[in-house]
């Protein structure tokens, strides 16, 4: 399910470049130092994004070093530490642990239930001490599971219901901030559930399983493209007016390049993919 919220890396400069993976990588090591290898293999970009933006607003102390690592171990790599780094651990823990569960009951692999078990205990220590968080986390997915079962068609309804438990997690503190933060988590979860459809949908047409647009047809190239475009850019428009709200000025322009910019490198690669393959089949006739 996540995955979708990146950089657009040729048009960022390299000082910003250098600042974007200092997250990425203060992000991996905290998720092993404090949870462990398990934790560490499910470091994504989506939580490098709400690290740098609660950084960015809240700006907490940030102590800053470089340091070898397993996939890099011939040259030390900045990273960054700070409180906001360890809320988006945590956080990850939390959503990877659902998502491993998912995973688990949608495909029966086994290397994603013992993923889950190893991670158990990790999300048990983050649940305890984000409660809200956890408990928006397992509602809306139970939520979705029963969607999914009843077949739902409803693209509002079901997207929204990612949309609702990411606003929860967008929301760190209970201050002045805490509705704008949300309105991004909201319409970027959003953005995030309809772009997994739209990657998984022709797998999920193979092995029957649930999809938003499984009984659409073709997608790519059609007017139906333009109408799920339009929805995807909609939700990005509203997560963007929130951001822009906020007073963010440290990494303001890699937030910016990820919202405006970032968001649609995936679209664009899942579109030349379909177009390549539809290019092939017409080779073949």
């Amino acid at each position: 399910m996540f995955g979708y919220i990146y950089v657009n890396e040729q048009e960022l400069k390299l000082r910003e470049y250098t600042a974007y993976r200092s997250f990425y990588c203060g992000l991996c090591r905290n998720l092993h130092h404090r949870y462990g290898r398990t934790a560490q293999m499910m470091l994504n970009y989506d939580l490098t994004f709400l690290a740098l933006l609660m950084t960015g607003l809240y700006e907490p102390d940030t102590h800053k070093e470089a340091h070898r690592c397993v996939v890099h171990p011939l040259r030390k790599h900045p990273t960054v530490e700070n409180e906001a780094v360890d809320y988006a651990a945590d956080m990850c823990v939390l959503l990877s642990y659902q998502k491993l569960r998912d995973d688990w009951e949608d495909e029966h692999k086994q290397t994603r239930r013992a993923a889950a078990a190893l991670l158990r205990s990790a999300y048990t220590k983050v649940a305890q001490k984000y409660p809200r968080q956890t408990q928006a986390i397992e509602k809306n997915i139970r939520l979705l599971h029963e969607a999914e079962r009843r077949d739902c068609r409803d693209i509002d309804y079901v997207a929204g219901l990612t949309g609702h438990f990411l606003a929860e997690l967008f929301i760190w503190k209970d201050d002045v901030w805490k509705e704008d933060l949300g309105k991004m988590g909201f319409y970027m979860g959003k953005f995030i559930y309809l772009m997994d459809a739209l990657e998984d949908v022709e797998r999920d047409r193979k092995h029957e399983n649930y999809n938003l647009f499984s009984r659409d047809g073709a997608i790519w190239g059609t007017p139906r493209e333009q109408e799920i475009r339009m929805m995807l850019t909609d939700m990005m428009i509203e997560a963007s007016r929130a951001f822009e709200r906020l007073p963010v000025l440290e990494n303001a322009e890699i937030l910016r390049n990820i919202l405006y910019s970032g968001v649609w490198c995936k679209y664009a690669a899942l579109k030349d993919l379909a177009e390549s393959k539809n290019g092939e089949k017409k080779n073949k006739n």
